[in-house]
């Protein structure tokens, strides 16, 4: 037998698809040429997180926390110099 939907089904699928590999290349574009730089953000700035205390944008609780993280242009990370030591590019073991 068969069924009345498959068509538009597909189609459906298809146009998701196609939605979420757009977005996931929008996202991808928008970070072109900077790269995480872990440890270098004041209290509650951080872009996001890396690990405990930290769930996302805006959430780190002290300053230059070592596992939240800021977009920095590519390059420039580990020459930030913060009261705590340089940026990293992966996450610092500090407060």
């Amino acid at each position: 037998m068969k069924q009345p939907y498959t068509h538009t089904t597909l189609a459906l699928s298809l146009a998701a698809a196609l939605l979420a590999s757009a977005q996931t290349s929008s996202a991808g574009a928008v970070n072109a040429g900077q790269e995480k730089c872990y440890g270098i953000s004041l209290a509650g700035q951080n872009d996001c997180a890396a690990g405990p205390g930290t769930s996302c944008a805006g959430t780190s609780k002290v300053d230059y926390q070592g596992d939240a993280w800021k977009l920095v242009p590519t390059g420039t990370c580990t020459d930030i110099e913060t009261p705590s030591g340089p940026g990293s590019l992966t996450p610092l073991k500090r407060p």
